[in-house]
C-alpha cells in the first residue's frame, strides 16, 4: 500500500473523526492501515455526495458508481486512495454488496429521504453504518458468521447516536431522521414543512422525547454489538471497544443535556476517552486470558453477504414497527441494491 494513501487517509479520518482516529491507533498493523483505507474511502464518498454542487448530486453519485465498478473490476487506479481501497477489498475479501449498499444509503440523503417508522430509519442505518462495521469484520479478521450480526448492530448503535447528536445540524440542512412516526406519537406532527429554517419552539419538547426513545434504541444494538467483540483479537478488541465506548459516551452526554436539540453539539473530552480507552484495553485483557467457551471461529472470512433484511430488525426494538422502505418525496424512488456510509 502506498504510504501516500496511508497519509491521506491518517489525515482524513484526524479531520473528521478524533474518536474514530483513536480507535485506529489502538489497533494492530497492518488492520490499522486497512481500516484507515476503508474509513477514507466511506469518508471521501461522503463527501463527494454532500459538496456537489445544486443539480450535481446524482453526477457526483454515478462517478462514485464508476469508481466501484472499476475498483472491483481490478482495473489500474491512478487514485491513491481508489487504489489502496481496491487492494483492501482484494486482500481482505470484502463483497461489492458492502460499499454499494453504503452507495445507497447515499443516494436516500440526496433525495432527501423521509423515514417514516423506525425500520425505515434502521435501514437506512444498515446501509451508511451497518455495512462499514462488516467491512471492518474482512478487515479486521473475523471469521466466525454469527459475528457479523453483531457488528451491524454496532454500526446502527452509533449511527443512531451520530443522528441524536446532529439533530440541529441536520434541520438546519434540510434533513430530518428522526421517524415522523414517533414524533407524532410524541406531539411533533407536521415539522417537516420548516425544515431549513429556524429549530420551532413547539418542536424542541417532541424531538427531545423522540431522541431519548431513539437512544434507547441504541442502548440495545450497542448491547448485541458487544456479544461480537470477543470473536476479535485482544488487539482489535481495544479498538473496538474504544469506539464503542466513546460513541455510548456520546449518548451519555446527550442526555446529561436534557436530549435538547439546541443545546449545543455534545462532545467527549479527550480526558474521557483516554480514560475509556484504558477501560477498553482492561476487559480485552480480561477477555484474553479467560477460558475460551462457545463458539469457535473457523479459518476463513465469513463466505455469506449480510443483507440488511438478515439483521434487522433486532427485535426487541421500542416503537418499531416493520413495514419496509424509507420514503421519498414525490415522484423520487431510492434505487434498490443487489440483495455501501
Amino acid at each position: 500500500m502506498k504510504p501516500q494513501a496511508l497519509e491521506t487517509g491518517r489525515r482524513i479520518i484526524a479531520f473528521h473523526s478524533k474518536s474514530f482516529a483513536l480507535a485506529s491507533r489502538l489497533l494492530p498493523q497492518p488492520a490499522r492501515d486497512r481500516a484507515v483505507v476503508v474509513y477514507a474511502w466511506c469518508r471521501r464518498a461522503d463527501d463527494t455526495v454532500d459538496v456537489a454542487g445544486p443539480g450535481q448530486g446524482q453526477n457526483a453519485l454515478a462517478a462514485l458508481e464508476r469508481d466501484l465498478e472499476r475498483i472491483y473490476a481490478g482495473s489500474r487506479l491512478d487514485d491513491p486512495i481508489l487504489d489502496a481501497f481496491q487492494q483492501v477489498t482484494q486482500q481482505c475479501r470484502i463483497p461489492r454488496h458492502y460499499p454499494q449498499e453504503l452507495l445507497a444509503g447515499l443516494e436516500m440523503d440526496l433525495h432527501g429521504a423521509r423515514y417514516d417508522t423506525l425500520p425505515a430509519l434502521l435501514l437506512y442505518c444498515y446501509r451508511v453504518a451497518g455495512t462499514v462495521g462488516l467491512m471492518m469484520c474482512h478487515v479486521l479478521g473475523v471469521h466466525d458468521e454469527e459475528a457479523t450480526r453483531n457488528a451491524v448492530h454496532l454500526g446502527v448503535a452509533m449511527q443512531i447516536t451520530n443522528i441524536c447528536r446532529d439533530v440541529a445540524e441536520d434541520w438546519g440542512r434540510g434533513r430530518l431522521y428522526l421517524p415522523t412516526e414517533l414524533l407524532r406519537v410524541h406531539g411533533g406532527a407536521g415539522l417537516e414543512g420548516a425544515l431549513g429554517g429556524p429549530f420551532p419552539p413547539t418542536a424542541r419538547e417532541p424531538v427531545a422525547r423522540v431522541t431519548e426513545a431513539l437512544l434507547r434504541v441504541a442502548e440495545a444494538y450497542y448491547r448485541s454489538g458487544d456479544a461480537g467483540i470477543p470473536a476479535l483479537s485482544w488487539r482489535c478488541g481495544v479498538g473496538v471497544r474504544t469506539a464503542r465506548r466513546v460513541y455510548a459516551a456520546i449518548g451519555t452526554r446527550i442526555r446529561s443535556q436534557g436530549c435538547a436539540p439546541l443545546a449545543g453539539r455534545a462532545i467527549v473530552p479527550g480526558s474521557t476517552k483516554l480514560v475509556l480507552a484504558a477501560g477498553a484495553v482492561l476487559e480485552s485483557l480480561r477477555h484474553a486470558i479467560a477460558p475460551r467457551q462457545g463458539r469457535r471461529a473457523p479459518l476463513s472470512p465469513p463466505s455469506r453477504v449480510v443483507r440488511a433484511e438478515d439483521v434487522l430488525p433486532l427485535g426487541n426494538e421500542p416503537l418499531a414497527r416493520h413495514d419496509g422502505e424509507a420514503s421519498l418525496p414525490e415522484g423520487r424512488t431510492g434505487r434498490q441494491s443487489s440483495r455501501g456510509w
